[in-house]
């Protein structure tokens, strides 16, 4: 048996859940997981962590700060580390294949509607009702996040504070004032002795030989999503400016209202939201097209998982990294709160929309066998009512 195989089998003997459960239980939450990064994360620690017990609490804070150290979308990157934690590569590549799936075959099915049928009339409408009850699903999200992440340290306070505004203000993440804000408070909690035994990783991308007999504009798709999902940092929302620049501006693939459905597809259905490429990739090519936007956009997030993924493993129990994880979960939970604020800015535009945010915030609070999926179910029928009449 292989070094490799023995490791596996060891880690895979420590788990009390199967192969098989984890792929189970990533395409349920792939098919019904609603209301965008926040909320997934969210519901990744209460099944995970806090039901199930197949993830310890310090694993998952682990695979929550390389999620955010990584470009790529938050979730996926989360569902990755996660999957590897006791079944490593297999894991991962199980785990993340089973989380995107489900919202991929739907994308592609809005798709051939929206060409089949010239566009979709009633998306605006129930994206309408969907978008304020989601704004309450993340807000309990971050506030679980923020109660199991930051605690009552005030320097943890401090940083996610920091982190919160400043996303407010200027309606981005800043991985920088993560780092910086992770690095203050080790040196401030402990004496860091610095691990360079293993040093760094870097994450070589020998891609472009594999993708040569595509055809010219695939492969034009294909070099442009694999920016899009290795340079953008921060939940899947965060490469909605991206995607515009490129697809509306610069390319001209899609109009603006094209560009809009599309992620208002990715708002409506459950998953990651970044799966929006699948239905920018399927408008501009058809299924080929569709295909490959996914794959170009989710293959650097998992690789930038997979690969520092031994080293966050390995040396997660050491102070100074325990203490620079602590520092960078709670950056990224400021991030996200800050991120809800931003969300509802822009959705609340009217009274009825924070009244629709404000009882799902109430109904997940006070009846907590209540599934997200019904809440999204009856905002979009509000929402189509209230458009209507």
């Amino acid at each position: 048996m292989t070094t490799f195989n023995k490791s596996l089998q060891a880690t895979a003997e420590e788990a009390t859940y199967t192969l098989k459960d984890l792929v189970c239980y990533f395409l349920k939450l792939g098919s019904l997981g609603f209301g965008g990064p926040v909320a997934l994360v969210g519901r990744m620690h209460k099944d995970l962590v806090e039901e199930k017990e197949w993830i310890a609490e310090e694993e998952y804070r682990q695979g929550l700060a390389l999620a955010q150290l990584a470009p790529g979308p938050l979730a996926a990157q989360l569902a990755i580390y996660l999957g590897y934690v006791h079944y490593r590569i297999i894991g991962a590549t199980a785990a993340g294949i089973a989380f995107v799936l489900p919202s991929f075959l739907m994308v592609i099915a809005l798709g051939f509607a929206y060409v089949s049928f010239g566009g979709l009339s009633w998306m605006q409408a129930v994206f309408y009702g969907i978008g304020a009850a989601v704004i309450g699903i993340i807000s309990v999200g971050s506030y679980k996040l923020i109660r199991k992440s930051v605690g009552k340290d005030w320097l943890l306070w401090t940083i996610f504070a920091v982190l919160a505004v400043f996303t407010f203000l200027f309606e981005k993440e800043s991985i920088s004032l993560i780092l910086i804000g992770s690095v203050i408070y080790c040196f401030v909690r402990t004496k860091p002795t610095f691990l360079f035994a293993d040093g760094f990783i870097l994450l070589p991308f020998f891609l472009q030989a594999g993708f040569y007999h595509l055809s010219h504009p695939l492969q034009k798709l294909f070099w442009f999503f694999l920016k899009a999902g290795a340079f953008v940092f921060g939940s899947g929302l965060a490469i909605v400016p991206f995607l515009y620049g490129g697809v509306v501006k610069e390319y001209h693939w899609l109009s603006e209202q094209e560009f809009l459905d599309a992620v208002a597809v990715a708002m409506i259905t459950p998953g990651p939201v970044v799966i929006t490429v699948g239905f920018i990739g399927y408008l501009i090519a058809g299924f080929p097209g569709a295909s490959v936007a996914a794959l170009a956009t989710f293959l650097p997030c998992y690789l930038f998982t997979i690969l520092p993924a031994p080293y966050f493993k390995r040396h997660g129990n050491h102070p100074a990294v325990k203490a620079l994880v602590e520092g960078i979960t709670a950056g990224a939970v400021g991030a996200i709160a800050g991120a809800v604020l931003v969300l509802a800015k822009r959705q609340f535009t009217d009274l009825i929309s924070p009244a629709i945010a404000l009882i799902t915030i109430f109904a997940l609070l006070y009846f907590k066998k209540l599934q997200e999926p019904f809440i999204i179910l009856v905002a979009a029928a509000l929402g189509l009512l209230i458009k209507r009449f």
